[in-house]
Order: structure tokens, then C-alpha cells, then sequence
């Protein structure tokens, strides 16, 4: 088994964070895993991206040229990613942000409008746990209590509330991924 999954959206809308979240997930459960992260120098508004590869054998590079799973949070970021997704991949589409698709037949397209879930629940910055939750939701590739391991390891300094508002966002992603 190997998982290849591109995040990809611009500075400050926790793209490294989510996909950090995946890769020491992966680890947790006993993994081989690489996390690449990219962004630009001006970092917040600019671009932000990773790319996590979660494997049960040794992962030979952490460059990944045709993923299985592409996550975009920003048109840009669609324009960019969306053509790299192979053949029968998913594609994840903030749907907030971009009213567009990709044109493409043979991907699977999932369509998650992450800012306004997380404005409807309550704080505007969850978007991307949204997403996250949407991702894990809809394929499986780690299981969810791995993955709110991490999320209360990130939060939990911040306080309980936090932690209990992002898994509320983890749960609201897997459940309109469905």
C-alpha cells in the first residue's frame, strides 16, 4: 500500500499543518512516510503546498509527479495541482473558493465548501481540519483516531475548546465528504 497526496493552497490557510497531520499519522500507525513541504517566500497569502507519501514499504523519493490524491484550497492552486491527479485519483475542491472545476472525467472530483462550514461552525480558521476530515472520510487512508490523535497533540496547548472545535471541523469534513 501507497498513498500519494498533494496539499496545496496558499500561505495561511494551514496546508503544511494538515499534511504534517498526515504524515505523523502515519508514523503513529507504524508507516514509512515523507513529508515535502513548498512555499513561497512571501509566505502567508502566498503559495503553500506539501506533498505526503504514507507507505507500508520504504518510500524511495517524497517528489511525487502523479499522485493518487490532490487537496486544493485556492484556484491557483487547482490550476496548478488539479492536472497531476492519475488516472481514477480524487481530487478535493475547497468549493468555498473555487467555483471552477476540473474539466476532468476520469478523476473522481469531491467538492467540500470549507470556509463555510467553518464559519458555520464557529471559526473561520478550520477550514483546512474541514478538509482534512473530508480527505480521511472519503478515502480511508489512515484511520480517524490516528489522525484526531494528532489533532489534539496540535491543539492542546491552546486549550481544550480548540481541541474539541477541530474534531467538531474533522467530523463535519468526513461527514459532506459522504
Amino acid at each position: 500500500m501507497q498513498h500519494e497526496v498533494i496539499f496545496a493552497g496558499f500561505g495561511g490557510q494551514g496546508i503544511l499543518l494538515i499534511g504534517q497531520m498526515l504524515a505523523y499519522s502515519g508514523m503513529d500507525e507504524g508507516l514509512n512516510v515523507t513529508w515535502l513541504p513548498s512555499y513561497g517566500p512571501e509566505m502567508r497569502g502566498g503559495t503553500a503546498s506539501c506533498t505526503v507519501v504514507v507507505s507500508d514499504k520504504p518510500v524511495g523519493s517524497p517528489v511525487v509527479s502523479s499522485p493518487e490524491i490532490v487537496v486544493v484550497m485556492n484556484r491557483p492552486s487547482l490550476d496548478n495541482f488539479g492536472p497531476w491527479v492519475k488516472k481514477d485519483g480524487y481530487l478535493f475542491i475547497n468549493s468555498s473558493l473555487i467555483d471552477v472545476r476540473s474539466g476532468r472525467t476520469d478523476i473522481k472530483e469531491v467538492l467540500i465548501p470549507c470556509n463555510d462550514l467553518a464559519v458555520k461552525l464557529g471559526n473561520a480558521r478550520s477550514a483546512n481540519i474541514i478538509m482534512l476530515g473530508a480527505l480521511i472520510g472519503k478515502t480511508k487512508i489512515m484511520p480517524e483516531k490516528a489522525i484526531k490523535g494528532r489533532i489534539e497533540y496540535a491543539f492542546k496547548k491552546k486549550g481544550e475548546e480548540l481541541v474539541k472545535l477541530n474534531y467538531a471541523a474533522f467530523d463535519e469534513g468526513a461527514k459532506a465528504s459522504l
